[in-house]
């Protein structure tokens, strides 16, 4: 999963990545009414909006994009008890309820960020991207036309990696996770975000990705 994608950034590209990450998403008043549970890609492609981290985590005068992260991740229970906060996460679902906003999506390719990640390989000059599935022992490699998964001819892929064709970048997801991972050269990270107007932030190499507290813990110098 999220281990085989970072092997094949590492073989493709440099290693300067960032996280990006997935908005909030809102809806237009008369179609949040006939929702139930969380809206599909369509009413997602078609009238969802953006809103930010960063104000959404300044409604709920929460300090950082990490403890907003910790209330999402104790929302759908993807971490263990000992980390969760559960207080931050109630006071983060009244607020979602309250708005009529939804939570950023998980898990896979954001439709909120479709048009986004296509218009990425449009300005690193690539007409045709390569999706490598979850698991590419059991599924196929597909290669595709940006134009035809714009148009809706081809079916946008929902987990994986995302790759142009001569391994200048890429896009890849985790389980249980509100961002995508984007590597490639710096400047054209940084071209994208801009033009895009993307939220997240630059990796470090201190920059660690961990599930479970003892795992973390194992990694933290002494």
């Amino acid at each position: 999963r999220v281990h085989h994608n970072l092997d094949t950034a590492n073989r493709c590209v440099s290693h300067t990545h960032t996280i990006v990450l997935h908005p909030f998403l809102r809806l237009p008043d008369d179609l949040a009414l006939d929702v139930v549970g969380y809206p599909d890609d369509e009413q997602i492609v078609m009238a969802g909006a953006k809103n930010a981290w960063a104000l959404v985590g300044e409604q709920l005068g929460f300090s950082s994009y990490s403890k907003l992260d910790q209330a999402l991740l104790t929302s759908i229970r993807a971490i263990k008890d000992e980390i969760c906060d559960y207080d931050a996460s109630a006071s983060l679902e009244r607020f979602l309820e309250t708005n009529s906003i939804w939570m950023p999506a998980n898990g896979g390719f954001d439709p909120l960020l479709r048009a986004d990640y296509l218009s990425a390989f449009d300005t690193a000059g690539q007409p045709e991207l390569v999706s490598v599935p979850e698991f590419p022992q059991l599924d196929k490699t597909d290669r595709h036309a940006v134009c035809d998964l714009r148009s809706g001819a081809a079916t946008f892929p929902h987990r994986g990696t995302l790759v142009a064709p001569d391994c200048s970048f890429l896009f890849t997801v985790d389980w249980d996770s509100f961002f995508t991972l984007m590597f490639g050269p710096r400047t054209l990270l940084e071209r994208i975000i801009r033009q895009r107007n993307l939220e997240g932030f630059f990796a470090t190499r201190n920059t660690k990705h961990f599930w479970f507290k003892d795992a973390a813990e194992s990694k933290v110098p002494k």
